[in-house]
C-alpha cells in the first residue's frame, strides 16, 4: 500500500541563481563515486513540434475560411486564439523540460542540485553515512523517490517515470551502500 506523499523539510545548503556552470564539488568526474542528470521526459521532438503546430493551423485555417464563406467571420477571430491557445501550451511544456535535477556522490558527501525553469537552483549537501534511500514497492505513478538524513526529507525525480525512479533508486542505494562500506 503506497504511502502519502511526503512533504520535503530538508533546508538547502545553498540557493540562488543557477551559473550555468554544473555543480561540480570536486573539480572533475574522476572522484565520482555516483552521477545521475535528471531531466523531465519530452516526447516531442523540434520537428515534430513543427509538424503538429501546421496541422494545428492548417486545419484551423481551412475552418476558418470555411465559416468566412458562409458569413460567420467572427469564428475566424476563435480559430486564430484556438492556434495562439496551442503554441502557449506547447511553451509552457517545453518551459517546464528544462527543469532538471543532479545527484553527485564522491567520497565524503552527497550532493543535489535541483534547477527550477525559471533559473533558480537550490543545493543539498548530505553525508552519505546518514542519508537513506526510500521508495515504495512496487513503484508506482504516485511512488516517491525519497532521500532521508536524521529525520529529514529530500523529494528526488518527481518528473520522472516510475521505472525511472526505482531504477534510480537502486543505483543510488547500491553507491550510498558502497560508499558506507
Amino acid at each position: 500500500m503506497a504511502s502519502a506523499l511526503t512533504i520535503e523539510n530538508m533546508p538547502p545548503s545553498a540557493v540562488g541563481r543557477a551559473t550555468g556552470a554544473p555543480l561540480d564539488p570536486v573539480g572533475g568526474d574522476e572522484d565520482l563515486r555516483f552521477h545521475a542528470l535528471l531531466y523531465p521526459n519530452r516526447s516531442l521532438t523540434p520537428d515534430g513540434f513543427r509538424r503538429v503546430i501546421g496541422l494545428v493551423v492548417g486545419v484551423n485555417l481551412i475552418n476558418a475560411i470555411v465559416y468566412i464563406t458562409l458569413g460567420a467571420w467572427p469564428v475566424a477571430f476563435f480559430c486564430g486564439v484556438d492556434i495562439l491557445i496551442v503554441w502557449l501550451a506547447f511553451q509552457a511544456s517545453y518551459l517546464s523540460g528544462r527543469r532538471h535535477e543532479r545527484v553527485m556522490l564522491t567520497e565524503d558527501a552527497l550532493w543535489v542540485s535541483r534547477v527550477l525553469p525559471s533559473g533558480h537552483e537550490t543545493r543539498w549537501k548530505l553525508n552519505p553515512y546518514w542519508a537513506r534511500v526510500r521508495i515504495d514497492r512496487p513503484v508506482r505513478h504516485e511512488t516517491q523517490l525519497r532521500l532521508t538524513e536524521k529525520g529529514r526529507t529530500l523529494v528526488l525525480g518527481s518528473f520522472l517515470s516510475p521505472k525511472e525512479r526505482g531504477e534510480l533508486a537502486e543505483a543510488l542505494d547500491a553507491a550510498l551502500c558502497d560508499a558506507r562500506a
